[in-house]
Order: C-alpha cells, then sequence, then structure tokens
C-alpha cells in the first residue's frame, strides 16, 4: 500500500497500455497523486475499466503502430486537459522464442509495437511539450535489456531500442526542458504471467509460478504498485535533475547473486 501525496496535482498525462497490468497501475497511482489521467489502449474496455468511478480519468481506444491515429488521439487529450505534462510509454507485447523459432512475422510485430510503439508515442507528445515549456517521457523497458535471457530473442531487440532511444531522447530535447527515463523491471506478477502460466503448463501452474518467482533473487515477483511507485517519482518534480537513465526494478535479478 502507499501513502497518497500528491506529487502529481495539476499534472496532465497519458499512459499507453493502461488497461491492464503495470499500466493500469501507473495510471491509478497517477490518479491517486492527484494528476489527469489519459488512458490509451487497443482494449477500450479495459481502458475504461482503469479510470472506472474517477473523475480526473480519460479513456482513449488507438493502436500505438498507427501514427496518425497516435497523433490525433494525442491531440484530443490536450484539447481536453488543456495540455500534456507526462507520457508513460508503457503498451507493449511479449514474445517467447530464440533466434531460430522467430519468425520475420514475429520480428515485425513485435518491432511494430514494442519499439514504433514508443516512438510514435514520444512523437505525437514531443511537439506538445516544446509548446508548453516541457514535459516528462518515461518508457517501460525491461531486464532483457540489459542481459541475456533465455527465449526472448526479439522481445530483447525490443526493449534494447527503447533504452536507446531513451537515451537520445534526452539528449536531444535537453535544451527543451523535456526529460525522457525508463524503467526497467524483472518478473512481474500480472495477468499475463498468469496466462502465461496456465497456457504453457497447465498441469502443474504452482510449481511453475514458485520457480519463476524464485528467479528473482529477493525471492518473488514484484507488484505492479511497486513499479508505479517508481513511475510516480521519476515523472514527478522531484525527480527534476534525472534524464537519460534506465532504472532497474528486479528483485536484484542484474546484481544480486544469491
Amino acid at each position: 500500500m502507499f501513502m497518497n501525496s500528491n506529487r502529481l496535482e495539476e499534472k496532465r498525462a497519458i499512459v499507453t497500455g493502461g488497461g491492464s497490468g503495470i499500466g493500469r497501475a501507473i495510471a491509478r497511482r497517477f490518479l491517486a497523486e492527484g494528476a489527469q489521467v489519459a488512458v490509451l489502449d487497443l482494449d477500450s474496455e479495459g481502458a475504461e475499466e482503469t479510470i472506472s468511478g474517477v473523475a480526473k480519468g480519460l479513456a482513449k481506444s488507438v493502436d500505438v503502430t498507427d501514427q496518425p491515429a497516435m497523433v490525433a488521439t494525442v491531440q484530443s487529450v490536450v484539447d481536453a486537459f488543456g495540455k500534456l505534462d507526462i507520457i508513460v510509454c508503457n503498451a507493449g507485447i511479449a514474445h517467447i522464442g530464440d533466434l531460430g523459432s522467430t519468425s520475420p512475422e514475429d520480428m515485425d510485430k513485435l518491432f511494430a509495437v514494442n519499439v514504433k510503439g514508443v516512438y510514435n508515442a514520444m512523437h505525437a507528445a514531443i511537439p506538445h511539450f516544446k509548446a508548453h515549456g516541457g514535459g516528462v517521457i518515461l518508457n517501460m523497458g525491461s531486464v532483457a535489456s540489459s542481459i541475456g535471457i533465455p527465449d526472448r530473442f526479439a522481445y530483447s531487440m525490443t526493449k534494447g531500442a527503447v533504452y536507446s532511444m531513451t537515451q537520445s531522447v534526452a539528449c536531444d530535447y535537453l535544451e527543451d526542458n523535456i526529460r525522457c527515463n525508463s524503467i526497467a523491471p524483472g518478473r512481474v506478477h500480472t495477468p499475463f504471467v498468469d496466462a502465461f502460466i496456465a497456457k504453457n503448463y497447465p498441469d502443474n501452474q504452482e510449481e511453475m509460478f514458485a520457480k519463476l518467482a524464485a528467479s528473482q533473487p529477493i525471492g518473488r515477483m514484484g507488484r505492479p504498485d511497486e513499479i508505479a511507485s517508481l513511475a510516480v517519482y521519476l515523472c514527478s518534480d522531484e525527480a527534476s535533475f534525472i534524464t537519460g537513465t534506465d532504472y532497474p526494478i528486479d528483485g536484484g535479478f542484474l546484481s544480486v547473486k544469491p
């Protein structure tokens, strides 16, 4: 649980992929911290559920791979909120497979969503940030951008690109008062994890869940609300001296050897 401190009071934010999992946790935490939040998701029902019962919430159905649609959607959010202060580029998909089992179609789909989707979101937001004196971009990366993980060939490629884009944007827009950082979660317990285990290990789900949890040195998977707490800090004025940095939040996965 967390104590609300209104750290995002009077901020206007967009969260892509906010209809479930980590994105939903971030959107709801931003709302609890006083921000106006637009949840963008291909799943319109999920987006609506995220903001259900919240006056400061806005739900939009959009495909992040469609740049004209993203530009128009971000403009509609700015029209509704008056300006834009924060965009969290969280929308993404996973993929299981090594080099040999990854098809050209797999590569194209992963690139379209996880790389081009982040590019499209940032591309749509940057002009509004520049017009209003600055803003904050937070991209959702992964520990897979920093270390080899079995059967994550295409996924790791996309998250490495997110990390590189984060650094590049941070460098290019310093004079525009635009900060850009990324978060690199380890394994987080979301509906995706449960669905993955149910699909691939239907006969020993509890055993596989325990095995995946134990792969984090701290002894468990992360929680979406823990990722959201870091997102609040990085998007708040408290982090005004931070840009171009990737933040692992992984239960010691990258650095601790149990």
